[in-house]
């Protein structure tokens, strides 16, 4: 099979030759392989990994270069920039790696309903770049199954108001909540319906991130999660089925008391499966949900990966191979969520031989 043939086949529910094995990675990592392979086309890179990609495709937002900052912080300091939705955003360096943090957040004062008019980012759709979403998709559908754009509903929230505020509007503040919910739904979905017009011939999934799990338990109770978001992500899913595309949903943490409420909303694809938070055992999940979802993820990216040797990251690999893909199925290998800068490159090669050469790969 070739490498898109292989996720394709998984996507249909049906037995590949072999489990598909895909990369999650931050930049750092990127540098690394291509310097490895002495190769710096990432696509070509994929390829010459032998890896079974799910190629992402973002959407660009062709933002005002002479807008106004949206505080005297962002005025004054040049490395403070903003996200499409008006967050302030600055780079923070942590060992080799650096990550994007908000500053504040922008609707942290917005608290009643009326005054969200008055907030001057909400994104306007007509300054996604389509035409660049749907070329990269176009080049990449040649040879590796696509997924994209981003969105999300909680995150955003969470960036707009908050973690604290986020989860306290939930119980005390419900109709403002509700509101600020419509506005990042509505937005997201008008900018879906004009890519996927265009070019949903040349993506294969569409990816929802939202995080709903903490280390050790959910960040809301299922019961927050059917009055706020369970509609909006059956709505969600609903249009993206109806452009012949799945659903990839990624929530981090312990969020199994969720996954069939969010099967039930639509969802195909579950990402990342990690595996060490209470209720997230791999072999539990596979008996309890493995003939209604896809699984995507489950070696370990906290301790076996980057602190483990070559065989240890072998042996997670053969776990996630007897318990997620145990019937040669509805699996899909991957690290449960990004490959972290320092990790070492033999793990990672490791990690991907384990699910090319296996003999539990080859059931």
């Amino acid at each position: 099979m070739t490498n898109k043939k292989r996720i394709l086949t998984v996507l249909r529910g049906q037995k590949p030759d072999r489990i598909p094995i895909d990369i999650w990675h931050t930049p750092e990592v990127l540098d690394s392989l291509k310097n490895r392979y002495g190769q710096q086309d990432t696509l070509v890179l994929y390829k010459r990994m032998g890896l079974d990609k799910l190629v992402w495709v973002l959407m660009d937002y062709k933002s005002d270069p002479n807008a106004q900052a949206l505080d005297s912080q962002c005025r004054s300091n040049a490395q403070i920039s903003k996200t499409i939705w008006g967050v302030p955003i600055k780079e923070v360096k942590t060992g080799q790696s650096v990550y994007q943090e908000s500053v504040e957040a922008p609707l942290k004062n917005y608290d009643i309903v009326e005054s969200l008019d008055d907030y001057p980012y909400w994104p306007d759709i007509d300054k996604f770049d389509y035409d660049m979403a749907a070329n990269a998709a176009q080049k990449a559908s040649q040879d590796f199954v696509v997924l994209g754009p981003w969105i999300s509903l909680f995150e955003i929230y969470c960036q707009l108001r908050g973690l604290e505020d986020a989860l306290m509007d939930l119980i005390l503040k419900s109709k403002l909540a509700e509101s600020i919910l419509d506005r990042i739904e509505t937005h997201q979905t008008d900018m879906m319906k004009r890519l996927f017009s265009r070019a949903a011939d040349y993506f294969d999934l569409c990816f929802i991130s939202d995080d709903m799990g903490s280390q050790n338990g959910l960040l809301i109770s299922p019961e927050l999660w059917d009055r706020f978001f369970k509609h909006r992500m059956k709505r969600w899913c609903d249009l993206i089925h109806s452009y012949g595309l799945k659903v990839f949903y990624h929530s981090d943490g312990a969020c199994e008391p969720l996954i069939g409420r969010l099967i039930d909303a639509g969802i195909d694809v579950l990402n990342p499966i990690q595996h060490i938070c209470p209720g997230m055992a791999m072999d539990q999940l596979k008996d309890k949900y493995g003939q209604r979802v896809i699984f995507h993820g489950g070696v370990d990216n906290q301790s076996v990966l980057p602190f483990g040797t070559p065989q240890d990251v072998r042996n997670e690999v053969k776990k996630c191979l007897q318990t997620l893909g145990r019937d040669g199925r509805g699996y899909i290998g991957c690290s449960c969520h990004n490959i972290q800068a320092g990790t070492p490159i033999d793990n990672i090669l490791a990690m991907v031989d384990e699910f090319t050469q296996s003999a539990e790969a080859r059931q």
